[in-house]
């Protein structure tokens, strides 16, 4: 790939950005003086970043990799957050990527190094970063173990994402089975770093890796809209022995739904539980992924409906919760003209199911309800074993 695009491949790729990448790959013989093939891999990668770097998406300047390397991309708004989190003057990503990471780090630490084994990879983000006027980044075609092993420096911060797919590209996210393997790599990682941040999947299970770890000091479950990304570990040489859980929602709004516990004030909170009140409250999946299915109760004063729904309910407003709220207009039993009477005549919910025996997809075809409306049902299973349809307005 040619840096940067000729002029008339940049006017290709504006032209074509939202178009089918296939039917555009089947137009080729069209533009016999352009590399189409190359040209719609840039515009597929291109359509693969608009929701997580969108800026860098709209700009005609930067070269895009091939797509797998977007899709294992942060976003911008997780790598802003994961900037938030680190201090002090030198900092080194050992798996540098498409390097939306680094260029937040970039603007938090005055000194970043950037580690990548794939050249070619290499050399499109130190083009893009250049064009994106980041000059504090320095970089190096390396395999992580061997830049760490033969660098005379140290770090105030080592960053790692291990990739978590396979020689087959099938996902894993055990620590062992990625690579690096932190577990093997941990004596060298505090020997060149004041401290670590570790990047893992949001698959694997958080009391399982601190057992692993050991090195854990606190770590953050980060969720973007409400879907979890990422689980972050922060290691150092005096670790925690109940590490801080963090969780973070980060809303599309500039708004951060966040909580914290750890599994001593986990395991001492006591649930009361109670009917269903004015207001219903859902928490957001970071909350859930920690483990906070205690806790979030007692921190905001609220009762649950069941012990294994995950739902609460006050008959005050506790606007702070980190998670949905709702306010409760009617209680029904599990029957579709019951319910269709709060919904008008176009029948449509937005239909949430815990603790209860159907999916979303079999109380649909039991109800004919169909997706949509203002109206939010959660069916779920009262103190009494039996089922009840919550009819909700979302504040």
């Amino acid at each position: 790939m040619e840096f940067p695009l000729p002029e008339a491949a940049r006017r290709y790729v504006a032209k074509h950005l939202y178009d089918d990448p296939a039917q555009l790959a089947l137009q080729a013989r069209r533009y016999p003086s352009l590399p189409v093939p190359e040209l719609v891999r840039q515009i597929q990668a291109r359509q693969k970043a608009r929701l997580k770097v969108p800026a860098w998406a709209d700009n005609p300047d930067l070269i895009f990799p091939p797509t797998l390397s977007v899709e294992q991309a942060s976003s911008a708004r997780t790598g802003t957050f994961k900037a938030s989190l680190v201090t002090g003057q030198r900092l080194v990503d050992l798996t540098g990527g498409f390097g939306v990471d680094v260029s937040c780090f970039a603007e938090q630490i005055p000194e970043v190094h950037y580690v990548e084994r794939n050249a070619a990879l290499a050399d499109v983000v130190r083009f893009n970063l250049t064009h994106l006027g980041i000059t504090n980044v320095q970089f190096h075609t390396a395999d992580a173990v061997n830049f760490l092993r033969n660098t005379p420096d140290t770090f105030d911060w080592i960053y790692l994402d291990p990739a978590r797919r396979d020689t087959a590209a099938k996902k894993i996210f055990r620590l062992q089975d990625c690579e690096p393997d932190v577990l093997r790599l941990m004596p060298l990682l505090l020997h060149k770093g004041r401290r670590v941040l570790l990047k893992t999947s949001p698959m694997l299970d958080i009391d399982q890796a601190v057992l692993e770890l050991r090195q854990v000091r606190r770590l953050w479950v980060v969720a973007v809209d409400n879907e979890c990304k990422e689980v972050l570990y922060e290691l150092g040489p005096e670790a925690a022995v109940d590490p801080e859980r963090y969780t973070v929602n980060l809303l599309r709004t500039g708004e951060q739904q966040e909580f914290r516990l750890n599994r001593a004030r986990e395991a001492r909170a006591i649930s009361r539980y109670a009917e269903p009140q004015d207001y219903l409250y859902e928490p957001n999946v970071a909350v859930l992924k920690a483990g906070g299915f205690r806790s979030i109760g007692t921190a905001f004063e609220l009762l649950k409906l069941h012990q294994h729904s995950h739902l609460y309910t006050s008959d005050t407003l506790r606007p702070e919760f980190p998670g949905r709220i709702f306010r409760i207009r009617a209680v029904e039993r599990y029957d579709a003209v019951a319910i269709k009477v709060h919904l008008g005549p176009e029948a449509r919910a937005h239909v949430t199911t815990r603790n209860f025996p159907d999916t979303v997809a079999d109380f649909r075809h039991r109800t004919g309800i169909r997706e949509g409306g203002d109206t939010y049902l959660f069916a779920t299973t009262n103190l009494e074993g039996k089922l009840m349809i919550l009819v909700c307005e979302k504040l």
